[in-house]
């Protein structure tokens, strides 16, 4: 059962006459708020026009409810795109994003799924792949510094050896991605999953990581002594 509690002047006796387990209001209920000189008529409008106040409240905090458990299981319930048939879609991650990072927003979806990027030591440094779709890719030693990934999806790509210093790794999904002494140097990694990820010999070095983030990460068996020491892991 849940209990409101409002802190609005007039309504603190209310509250604790109301305990809300459901808002069942009968179609036939009509509320009148009209003034009256009698006084004990007056004391029952004004419960009245209490009750109301607190039916409208509650109302509105089960819809806020109701909105906020179903969103996650529409997120849940949605696909990848089928894989893009532009000839040049591996080229965008040299171009990157040109519209806001945070939140994953973009001009046109960069899809890099199975496209190769191994050594590459120049075209990627700094670039925005805001929401890059990365299952797949081979990112093997490539220099990836200064990248901004906001809610990119890496499943299954292969980043053995790559440098992510000073990269703002924001959401990412490194699930079964191969990330063997990869280098997060400086690197921001705020609200990344590295389920099932290959994490030996990665260098975690001033990495910025939340508290919640750091004690997910260092349930995974893969870090080496060194990387959780500096990360700090205690289990």
């Amino acid at each position: 059962m849940a209990t409101l509690s409002l802190s609005s002047p007039g309504l603190s006796s209310a509250v604790n006459r109301h305990r809300v387990a459901a808002v069942h209001i009968h179609p036939s209920l009509r509320v009148n708020c009209s003034a009256n000189t009698n006084s004990s008529v007056s004391t029952s409008k004004e419960n009245s026009c209490q009750f109301k106040e607190l039916k409208n409240v509650a109302c509105g905090v089960l819809a806020v409810l109701a909105l906020t458990t179903t969103s996650p299981v529409i997120a849940a319930n949605q696909r990848l795109p089928p894989l893009s048939t532009d000839p040049d879609r591996c080229a965008r991650a040299f171009v990157g994003n040109t519209i806001g990072q945070a939140n994953g927003v973009y001009d046109k979806a960069i899809d890099l799924r199975f496209c190769d990027y191994t050594n590459d030591k120049t075209n990627l440094k700094g670039k925005s792949l805001a929401a890059a779709l990365m299952s797949g890719a081979k990112f093997d030693g490539a220099d990836m510094s200064e990248v901004v990934m906001s809610k990119a999806y890496a499943v299954g790509a292969s980043f053995k050896g790559t440098d992510f210093t000073n990269a703002v790794l924001d959401r990412v999904n490194f699930g079964k991605a191969n990330l063997q002494g990869a280098s997060f140097k400086n690197t921001v990694l705020s609200g990344s999953t590295f389920e099932e990820a290959q994490l030996q010999d990665v260098v975690f070095e001033d990495t910025i990581i939340g508290y919640i983030d750091l004690q997910k990460l260092c349930v995974n068996k893969t870090i080496s002594e060194d990387s959780r020491a500096e990360l700090g892991c205690r289990n």
